[in-house]
């Protein structure tokens, strides 16, 4: 018995190293963010998300068992998310600071709040209301893991790897097999087979990486285009002679040919030309 207890206390354990390294990935954006005293457009929804995520799974490990491994990692993610979104409302322009708190409301105020009174409060065995947690926890888990098909359709369009960072892609892969392994040791089923979609997903963005990591985009050459010069003061000074001489109105229409479409230009005596 004790051989199983070391070996689940050891991938929980790296479920927990591995996991503080993703939550530690966006680390680079923020301090430039607070370098440059602005966000740059990057949006928020991600660390949102993030943070409900780990809020979920702290509240599942404290009714699991206080000696979970699910709680300091996820503590620790609380911390960290709350702490990027801090440094976003700081330097975020004004629409996008109110659209973060909106959704800090709708999704970490009230979702959770309604999930906590609701599992807590109306459900009161305490093996049903693990398992109602269980299965929200395993479907938002799975909605968080679909996430990154976006992404791979978007590298697979543009045969580029430039939002597809490789370390990240290996490290969130190893984070579902470690917590995969430990909930499969644990017997907790919710914690182990969402992170068989979140293993699948990770392999796959590896390989797109591996595939389109040197790949060259279509470059179409532009043709060049033989301009007609057209000396536009000696063809205004005809023009005008023309003018005195068959009394036509006093606007000229210019032709100028690029070589592929004739341009019309309407000149007239008393507008200057740049």
């Amino acid at each position: 018995m004790a051989a199983p207890s070391l070996v689940v206390f050891v991938f929980g354990i790296l479920g927990n190293i591995v996991s503080f390294l993703v939550y530690l990935a966006p680390l680079q954006t923020f301090y430039r963010v607070y370098k440059r005293k602005s966000s740059e457009g990057f949006q928020s929804l991600p660390y949102v998300v993030a943070l409900f995520s780990a809020m979920l799974w702290m509240y599942y490990g404290l009714l699991k068992s206080e000696k979970s491994l699910l709680i300091p990692i996820n503590a620790v993610g609380c911390t960290i998310e709350s702490l990027y979104i801090i440094i976003y409302l700081v330097y975020a322009p004004q629409p996008a600071r109110f659209s973060t708190v909106k959704m800090l409301l709708m999704v970490n105020v009230i979702s959770f709040g309604t999930i906590l009174l609701s599992t807590y409060y109306l459900i009161h065995k305490a093996s049903v209301r693990l398992t109602a947690l269980g299965w929200i926890c395993s479907v938002f888990s799975v909605c968080v893991f679909a996430a990154p098909l976006m992404i791979m359709r978007k590298v697979i369009r543009t045969k580029s790897v430039e939002f597809l960072p490789f370390p990240l892609s290996c490290c969130l892969t190893l984070c579902a097999v470690m917590w995969f392994f430990y909930g499969l040791l644990v017997k907790d089923y919710y914690i182990a087979l969402p992170n068989v979609l979140g293993f699948i997903f990770g392999i796959a963005q590896m390989l797109l990486y591996v595939i389109y990591r040197n790949a060259k985009k279509d470059v179409v050459p532009v043709p060049e285009v033989a301009l007609n010069v057209v000396d536009l003061t000696k063809l205004e000074t005809d023009m005008d002679k023309n003018k005195k001489e068959t009394g036509a109105p006093d606007t000229h229409q210019i032709i100028i040919c690029d070589g592929v479409d004739p341009a019309v230009v309407i000149v007239r005596p008393t507008e200057t030309i740049v």
